[in-house]
Parts: C-alpha cells; structure tokens; sequence
C-alpha cells in the first residue's frame, strides 16, 4: 500500500481536458462538433474527454479522472488502488463523507459517485483524504444500480448549446440527451452502516499484515 501515490480515480496534471465544442444535435441533444465513437457510452451518453496520462505530473488530489472513475464504478473496483472492491453478505464496501443525519436511513437511496473501496484502502483513505478527515462512514450497500450520470446540462443558446450546471441525471430522464458526462452515478440501496474500528480489525487479522 505504501506504493500508492494517489487514489487510481485522481487526476494528474498533464491530463488536460482535450478542447471539444460541443455543438447541438437535431433530435438528439449535444455533442462534439469532431465526435468520435468512443465519445459516447453503451446507452448514447455523451462523455467529457480528459487526457489520459495516469501517473505524469502531479495529482490533482479532490479532482477525479471520468474514464476512470467511470471504470471504477462500472467494474466495482477499488477507488484507491483499483483492485476488487470489497464484497460479503452485506454487500458492497463505500466509504463517504458522513451525512448521516441528513435524513433516516442515510445513505439508502443515495445517488453515490465516489467508486467503491477495499478494507486494506479504508485506512489509507482516512490517513490521506482531507475530506473524509471532516467525518467518514462505511457503508454496505445490497443493491446499486447503475442509475445515470453527473456532469454538466446543457440547454439551447443563441449560438449553440450553453452549460447551465452540474447536476445528477437518470439515464431514463429526457435530459440525459443534454448532458456532458463526468461521473457515473449508482444508487445505493439496502444499506448497512460498518464500524471503522471494525474494518480495521478485519484487515489487521490479515496474515502477513
């Protein structure tokens, strides 16, 4: 673990934002006035188009990469190291900012962006994220659907489409076809709340830890 420079979703400073005009389709909503095919998801979504230079320059810690961060989620993977994400009978491993008294059953029903962990991540993620340092909850979710995207909606302007905000978007929502995508988003269901101390006991029984 001590190889781990920054989380595998963390972008680096030579991965600029490749310069993209995006342009109204008719009957479609937006897209790249250059588009290529890789430029849209399996379900027509069009993506944001990062560089793609892991490891050169410098992190950008609290930016996240959307190609990986979009595998990460897509593929339960680890955000940190990219490794399987932890799974028992509970579910799948998350491991978020604390916000549960924004409402009973916190997170059930969430719309989560942040890629799932791994036990020996959990405790290089407290040491190291500055935002889980304010509060930081363990989660196992039963059920997470894929259910749509985070990224910036577009709407029609006097000389082409104009960025309105940052917003969640379901994949069945008409507005989808307005959307730059930047995060894949799953909705956690069946949710367990998991003792930190009880994490780090699972992965200090590790042999060879």
């Amino acid at each position: 673990m001590n190889q781990i420079i920054a989380p595998y979703i963390t972008s680096w400073t030579a991965e600029q934002e490749v310069p993209s005009r995006v342009v109204e389709r008719p009957g479609i909503g937006v897209g790249y006035a250059n588009e290529v095919l890789g430029d849209r998801d399996a379900r027509g979504v069009l993506w944001l188009r990062p560089g793609v230079r892991r490891g050169v320059g410098k992190p950008e810690f609290g930016k996240v990469h959307p190609l990986r961060q979009r595998r990460a989620m897509r593929n339960l993977l680890c955000q940190v190291c990219a490794g399987p994400a932890d799974q028992n009978d509970d579910g799948v491993l998350w491991l978020l900012r604390d916000y549960r008294n924004d409402w009973p059953g916190w997170p059930d029903g969430m719309g989560c962006t942040e890629p799932p962990v791994c036990v020996p991540c959990v405790a290089v993620s407290l040491r190291l994220c500055p935002a889980l340092k304010r509060g930081a909850a363990a989660i196992r979710a039963g059920r997470f659907e894929v259910a749509g995207v985070r990224g910036a909606l577009y709407r029609r302007g006097t000389f082409g489409p104009v960025a309105v905000g940052d917003v969640n978007v379901a994949y069945d929502d008409p507005d989808i076809r307005w959307m730059v995508a930047s995060a894949l988003v799953r909705e956690l269901r069946g949710c367990t709340l998991v003792s930190l101390a009880e994490l780090a006991a699972q992965h200090d029984a590790v042999p060879g830890r």
